[in-house]
C-alpha cells in the first residue's frame, strides 16, 4: 500500500525534525550511525533530529512529526530491535517515509518490506543515497514511488534486490551534536579505573571474503578508506568531551597499513596519554607482526581478532585464512610486543564437535586467555544471514529455511548433544553477565557444562573447579561485552 502525505505541500524536509534518525544498537559505542547520517544530511540543508535507543526512549512526539524516520541496523541485534522499531514507527505515524540503512538492511531488504514496514532500503556506503533520497523527496512532494526519482543504490518494495552502493563517498565530520554524551556508552576498564571511550572508523568493508562474514555478500570484497583528517577530527572532538581511549571499528584495521598507521601516529603525537584498540584478522598479525611493537608504543590497549575456532576443519569451512597453528604464532607476536589479545569465537558451528569445544576450553585455560575471553563468546552459534555463501555452497548439511525472526538460516547439529549444551551455555552467560559475575568462574561453570554435557569415554576425576581466590591483573578491556 502507498504512502501518502496528508499536506504535500508541507514535505519540503528542511525544518529541525522532518528527518528523524534512529540508532537502536551498536555495540556499546557511541553511534556513528548516528553522526555520520546526520553529517551528510546537515551538509545538504536538513536538520535530522537523532535518537540512540540503547540509552534514550522512543520520543513519540518526535516520531509523530517526522516525515522521513530512518533506522540504523548495522549488525544483527539492531536489527531484530529495529524491525519492532519500525512496526512502533508505523502504529504512530503511518504517513512517514520509513528507510532502514546498514550492513544488516542490505542482506533483509525483502524481510524489512514485508514485515518492517519500510518504504526504502539502503546498503553500503548508504550516506550518499540517503541524501540524494531526502532531497528528492523535498523536490517531489506526492507518493513514494508514483513519479519519485529513486536513486542509485536505493531498494524499494518493488526492487528489492537493488545491490548496495558502493561507491568513494565525500565525508564530513561526524556530527555528534544530538548523540548523548559519552558517559553512557562503553569505557576502557584498566587497573580498576573506567576511561570513557570514543569510536572511529578509518575504513569500511573489507578486502577479505570469509564465508561466515556478513561484510562480503554486502561489500564483495571491497573497503573504503575515511579520509585521515576526518578520523583525526572526530577522534579529536570525542577526546574533547571526555574520551580517554579510542576503539577503531574498521573491520579490519590492517587491510590498509598505509592509510592506519599515519593516523594512530598523528593521533598519539597531539594525545600521548590517550589510547586505543583495533580489530586485526590472524593472518594480518602475522604478515604485519613488525608493526607490533610500533602500535604498542602508540598507544594501542589491546587488540581484538576472529579467531573463531581452534578446528582446522571448522576453518577451512569459514574461509578464515589462517590455521590453528596460526592462532598460536599470532598469539606468541602479540605477546612479543606486550600486546594483550582478546580473541572471539564462533564456539557452534555444523562442523564443531566435541572434541573441538573442548579443546577450545583447554586453550584458553592452558594459555591463561579466561580473562581476555568476554564469556559470551563460549556461547556464540553460526550465523547464517540471507546472501551468506554458506547458504548456497552445500557446506551445511541439512540447512533449513531462513528463521524470519532470527534473520538467520536455521540449522540443526549432526549431535543433538552440541545444541543442547550450546542452549545451557548461552543460559549460563547471560545469567552472569546479568550478575556481573568473575569471569573465571564463568569460564568455569562453562567447563563444567561441557564436562557434564560431552562426557569423554573412559576419563575420569572432576573437572577442574573455580581456583581459589587470588590477586590477579585482568588485561584492558571495554565495559560492553556483547557481540554482534
Amino acid at each position: 500500500m502507498p504512502v501518502l502525505f496528508a499536506e504535500p505541500a508541507q514535505l519540503h524536509l528542511r525544518s529541525p525534525g522532518d528527518i528523524l534518525l534512529i540508532s537502536c544498537y551498536e555495540l556499546g559505542h557511541s553511534p556513528l550511525g548516528l553522526a555520520s547520517p546526520a553529517a551528510f544530511l546537515g551538509r545538504a540543508g536538513f536538520a535530522p533530529a537523532c535518537r540512540d535507543l540503547s540509552v534514550e526512549r522512543l520520543d513519540r512526539e518526535l516520531v509523530a512529526g517526522a516525515q522521513l524516520v530512518v533506522i540504523a541496523v548495522p549488525m544483527h541485534t539492531a536489527l531484530r530491535i529495529g524491525i519492532e522499531v519500525g512496526r512502533k514507527v508505523r502504529a504512530v505515524n503511518r504517513e512517514a517515509v520509513l528507510v532502514y540503512t546498514g550492513l544488516y538492511a542490505a542482506l533483509n531488504s525483502a524481510h524489512l518490506f514485508r514485515e518492517g514496514g519500510a518504504d526504502y532500503v539502503i546498503g553500503g556506503e548508504y550516506e550518499g543515497p540517503l541524501v540524494e533520497l531526502a532531497e528528492a523527496m523535498a523536490s517531489h512532494p506526492g507518493i513514494p514511488g508514483a513519479g519519485l526519482p529513486v536513486p542509485p543504490g536505493v531498494a524499494t518494495r518493488a526492487r528489492p534486490d537493488v545491490a548496495p552502493w558502493l561507491a568513494k563517498l565525500d565525508f564530513p565530520l561526524p556530527d555528534r551534536t544530538h548523540v548523548p554524551a559519552l558517559a553512557h556508552y562503553a569505557h576502557l576498564e584498566r587497573d580498576g579505573d573506567l576511561v570513557p571511550a570514543g569510536y572511529v572508523e578509518a575504513s569500511r568493508g573489507c578486502k577479505h571474503l570469509c564465508r561466515h562474514c556478513p561484510i562480503p555478500p554486502v561489500y564483495g570484497g571491497r573497503f573504503f578508506v575515511v579520509p585521515a583528517a576526518i578520523v583525526l577530527a572526530d577522534a579529536e572532538a570525542q577526546i574533547a568531551a571526555g574520551a580517554g581511549h579510542i576503539t577503531f571499528g574498521d573491520p579490519d584495521f590492517l587491510n590498509g597499513p598505509g592509510h592506519v598507521l599515519p593516523i594512530v601516529r598523528e593521533l598519539h603525537r597531539r594525545f600521548p596519554a590517550v589510547t586505543f584498540d583495533v580489530t586485526v584478522k590472524v593472518e594480518h598479525l602475522l604478515r604485519h607482526r613488525n608493526l607490533l611493537p610500533e602500535l604498542r608504543a602508540l598507544g594501542c590497549a589491546f587488540v581484538v581478532s576472529a579467531v573463531e575456532s581452534l578446528s582446522d576443519c571448522v576453518l577451512t569451512h569459514l574461509d578464515k585464512g589462517h590455521s590453528r597453528a596460526d592462532v598460536s604464532l599470532a598469539l606468541a607476536a602479540l605477546r612479543a610486543a606486550s600486546l594483550p589479545l582478546r580473541p572471539t569465537f564462533v564456539a557452534f558451528t555444523p562442523w564443531t564437535t566435541a572434541a573441538d569445544y573442548r579443546d577450545l576450553l583447554a586453550f584458553v585455560e592452558s594459555e591463561a586467555l579466561i580473562d581476555h575471553v568476554d564469556p559470551v563468546q563460549y556461547a556464540l552459534r553460526l550465523l547464517i544471514p540471507p546472501g551468506s555463501p554458506l547458504a548456497t555452497n552445500g557446506s551445511v548439511a541439512g540447512l533449513g529455511e531462513l528463521d524470519s525472526k532470527g534473520f538467520s538460516h536455521r540449522w540443526t547439529h549432526p549431535d543433538p548433544a552440541l545444541d543442547h549444551l550450546q542452549a545451557r551455555v548461552a543460559e549460563r552467560v547471560s545469567d552472569a553477565s546479568a550478575k556481573s559475575e568473575d569471569p573465571m568462574a564463568t569460564f568455569y561453570a562453562v567447563r563444567t557444562l561441557a564436562h557434564d554435557e560431552l562426557p569423554v569415554m573412559g576419563a575420569r576425576g572432576a573437572v577442574p573447579s573455580f581456583p581459589a581466590a587470588r590477586e590477579r591483573r585482568r588485561p584492558p578491556r571495554l565495559t560492553e561485552d556483547w557481540f554482534c
